[in-house]
């Protein structure tokens, strides 16, 4: 049995116009060789497998050979034969991950001095530079700016920003770029063709996209792939051993969306989670499929799609099918949600929501009479911050019962509950009345238009006043009036803010306290509405109540409110009160 040799090394380019997708190195390259401007140190940097270290090859073979081709070496004088035996003595290659030390780099500087016995350069391949240490460096800075004549060094490296700035100015820079999927298909191709292999067109692309623009990646792929399938690559089998969802899957979830059936494509959604696949993972891969289409609209931009052969041809039909609304409409909900999705313990959840809203953009775009036209749905919060100030109104009995309310129609929606929105200031007042309570029923059967039509809508923005704020022009009189009886009531529901509201000022319908800390503000926050309305029935106002509450840390609340904080002030008044607890070891007991 024959030794087996990976694609990457077996097919390795020897010439320069075999080396895949760097035409503008290879290119500047030749011309110096052709013209005899060889400079004394290189730097060719890029991401990993793109040609680095094959292009530094090559061209030291090329200076080297004593009969080229043009810029090209003959690979058949003694010079080029050692070479490709890998006996050549003038060409030195070093790894910096491993050799990183002043005492390494001084002894590539004694080597340096040696003038090659066959040849006319002695070539210097450093791989993976940006790892040799500081003081490596500065060792180097000599030499690689007045090396011997004889000399040439080629840096290689995938981090050029972590170089010194002093060896950067040394050298002439190559920034290599990532390979195309359209080059690293066609290359893939001509190895399948050399193996014996056949491979589908959808496979082959699947592989350079897997890669993400190297050709190492893509080549090692490729043997993955024919060690699993065999001599014929099907695309089916490819995602298989590759681990990664299909087009078929994308491609069939957008025609559910499109056709507003969110029940398959939450099903389909269901199969991908099954396979083993995360949620977001078919999040980005369902936005990046979008936005091909969006692209594949046009025919300007259908080179921006990195497709080649019939999968190109079903973006462009599919993109037919597309409204432009619609693919801007999922493209920003998907992209929505896959900034929160990090953040949220139910991932599941929000991309199922994120799916029937996008399927309720395609019953749009079938049905124009959709109420969902008019509705909007925006996505729930994540993030928990403070609530805003409320307006609490007193009432009589009477009118505090809910009222009847008439029948509603299928084209009638129903009325939304007041939603808290968030404070960003510590002072800002905001009224927010309550809506009544209002019961849905549905029947056994229901669309998704239907059921999104009778779901109470949540206000993409703040909430929008009702009517007129009714407050009462003696307010400040009947407060000033009842204040210790304001006190009473708010020691009796909440005695943890009754030294928070003991020194609290009156300014008509606004009630001002200040705290001495934002953690006490926020707490007051979360139950103002029930205090307010509270005052409002203590006080006898007709009318509306405002709460400002300021954070002041100056501010020292006569009875404190936690335990800590009245350990805190007795101390301040009694100093042996820390020593007495020292002493007696005593510790706080909630």
């Amino acid at each position: 049995m024959e030794n087996f040799v990976v694609s990457a090394r077996k097919y390795r380019p020897a010439t320069f116009a075999s080396v895949v997708g760097q035409k503008h190195i290879t290119s500047t390259l030749k011309n110096a060789i052709e013209r005899g401007q060889l400079a004394h140190a290189y730097l060719f940097c890029g991401p990993r497998g793109v040609g680095k270290t094959t292009c530094a090859r090559i061209f030291a073979k090329a200076i080297n050979c004593q009969s080229p081709n043009g810029a090209e070496a003959c690979n058949a004088c003694e010079s080029c034969r050692s070479f490709n035996e890998n006996r050549s003595l003038n060409i030195h290659e070093l790894d910096a991950a491993s050799n990183n030390s002043v005492d390494d780099i001084r002894a590539l500087i004694e080597q340096v001095r040696i003038i090659p016995q066959s040849g006319r350069y002695s070539v210097f391949i450093i791989d993976e530079v940006h790892m040799l240490s500081t003081a490596a460096f500065n060792a180097f800075l000599k030499t690689l700016e007045e090396p011997p004549a004889h000399a040439v060094f080629i840096l290689a490296t995938t981090e050029k920003h972590k170089i010194l700035p002093t060896i950067l100015s040394r050298c002439q820079i190559y920034d290599f770029n990532r390979i195309r999927v359209e080059d690293s298909v066609e290359y893939l191709r001509y190895i399948a063709r050399q193996e014996g292999v056949e491979a589908d067109d959808e496979s082959l692309n699947l592989i350079s996209q897997k890669a993400d623009g190297g050709m190492r990646d893509a080549l090692s792929m490729f043997d993955k792939a024919v060690s699993f399938c065999g001599r014929e690559l099907r695309y089916q089998e490819v995602a298989q051993t590759l681990n990664v969802l299909d087009y078929d899957t994308y491609f069939h979830v957008t025609e559910r969306l499109l056709a507003g059936d969110y029940v398959q494509a939450l099903l389909s959604f269901d199969e991908v989670l099954t396979r083993g696949f995360a949620g977001q993972t078919f999040l980005a891969g369902l936005n990046r499929h979008l936005r091909d289409l969006l692209v594949a609209k046009d025919a300007a931009t259908l080179r921006l799609i990195e497709m080649t052969g019939t999968l190109l041809e079903r973006y462009r039909v599919q993109a037919e099918a597309c409204d432009v609304a619609f693919l801007f409409g999922a493209i920003s909900v998907l992209t929505e949600l896959d900034s929160k999705i990090r953040q949220s313990s139910g991932q599941r959840l929000l991309v199922e929501l994120g799916l029937m809203k996008i399927a309720g953009l395609g019953q749009k775009k079938n049905n124009p009479d959709s109420p969902l036209i008019e509705r909007s749905y925006p996505l729930p919060e994540l993030v928990t911050v403070p609530a805003p100030a409320v307006t609490a109104t007193a009432q009589p009995a009477a009118a505090q019962a809910p009222a009847a309310q008439p029948p509603r129609t299928p084209s009638t929606p129903a009325p939304a509950p007041a939603v808290a929105r968030p404070a960003p200031v510590a002072a800002e007042k905001q009224p927010v009345r309550p809506a009544p309570a209002t019961r849905v029923t549905r029947s056994p059967l229901v669309s998704l238009s239907a059921l999104m039509n009778d779901a109470p809508a949540e206000p993409a923005g703040e909430a929008a006043p009702q009517g007129p704020v009714a407050e009462d022009d003696r307010s400040e009189e009947k407060l000033t009036a009842r204040r210790d009886e304001l006190l009473a009531a708010i020691r009796e529901m909440r005695p943890r803010f009754a030294a928070a509201f003991e020194r609290m000022a009156f300014a008509g319908s606004t009630i001002r306290i200040a705290v001495p800390t934002s953690e006490l503000r926020e707490e007051i926050l979360r139950s103002q509405t029930e205090l307010l309305i509270r005052l409002v029935e203590v006080a006898g106002v007709q009318g509306a109540l405002q709460l400002e509450i300021a954070v002041d840390e100056q501010v020292r609340a006569s009875t404190p409110i936690r335990i800590e904080d009245r350990l805190a002030w007795l101390s301040e008044r009694n100093t042996a009160l820390q020593a007495l607890r020292k002493a007696l070891d005593l510790e706080i007991e909630g």
